[in-house]
């Protein structure tokens, strides 16, 4: 997991300070949107929309917008659709697209060109499904913590398997299927995550050339910046050669 959640960390921390907060934001609506449409307008009742809230509130969304949003939803007739593709980036890296659209042959159309446009290749769903497990995945700023050994020990008890140290937060891991076991676990004992998610976490890792690694995290970049995307999942190895250059 280490190269993926050292591209996770970066990303994170560009975050705080990325001039495109607005398309974040844009992401997080949509993710409230079709939450409300699945379960109702109460975060009480809706597991989806309390994870929404609370992502929203980790990138310091205005309560105002995120009120707004919950409102809009439950009274618009817009539709998204989840949808995902697979497919391969130069070098053989594994790309894994998740996308929330009112228009799928637009997000078709606007994936297959991101592919062909910087070299990949888009493959069939499931293609790739043995490379990716899905994870729930829980970023916990360690100012929220009073106790880290009476934490550790209450969200393993619900079913957290790795807890990683990253700087100023702690990353918990968990599997799918005890996702909503450990967000309530943490409801319980009032520890506020930055961010909280269903990830699909590389089982194996494609370590690249410095010139090769820039052009696949080109190709990322490209999708994230697609309105249609909502995440981005890849196998690439984020190495410290790579890591340096991104700084300079």
């Amino acid at each position: 997991m280490s190269g993926h959640n050292k591209w996770s960390t970066i990303k994170r921390k560009k975050g705080a300070i990325d001039a495109k907060r607005s398309k974040i934001f844009s992401k997080i609506i949509k993710e409230i949107n079709i939450a409300v449409k699945e379960s109702g307008p109460s975060p009480d009742t809706n597991p989806r929309l309390r994870m929404a809230i609370q992502n929203a509130k980790g990138v310091n969304m205005p309560k105002d917008n995120i009120s707004r949003a919950i409102s809009k939803a439950s009274a618009d007739g817009s539709n998204y659709t989840e949808t995902t593709f697979e497919g391969y980036a130069p070098g053989g890296v594994a790309i894994f697209v998740e996308c929330l659209t009112d228009n799928n042959n637009r997000t078709v159309s606007n994936v297959r060109s991101i592919f062909n446009k910087r070299g990949g290749n888009m493959g069939t769903n499931g293609s790739l499904s043995f490379l990716f497990e899905r994870k729930g995945v829980f970023t916990i700023p360690k100012d929220n913590i009073k106790s880290p050994e009476d934490f550790e020990l209450e969200v393993i008890d619900a079913g957290v398997e790795d807890i990683e140290d990253e700087g100023d937060v702690f990353m918990l891991y968990c599997p799918m299927e005890v996702f909503g076991k450990v967000q309530k676990k943490l409801e319980e004992i009032k520890i506020d995550a930055e961010n909280a998610e269903l990830r699909r976490i590389p089982n194996d890792m494609k370590t690249l050339d410095n010139e090769s690694a820039q052009k696949v995290l080109k190709l990322i970049d490209e999708f994230e910046d697609d309105d249609d995307v909502q995440n981005v999942w890849h196998n690439l190895e984020v190495t410290d050669e790579l890591l340096n250059s991104m700084d300079n």
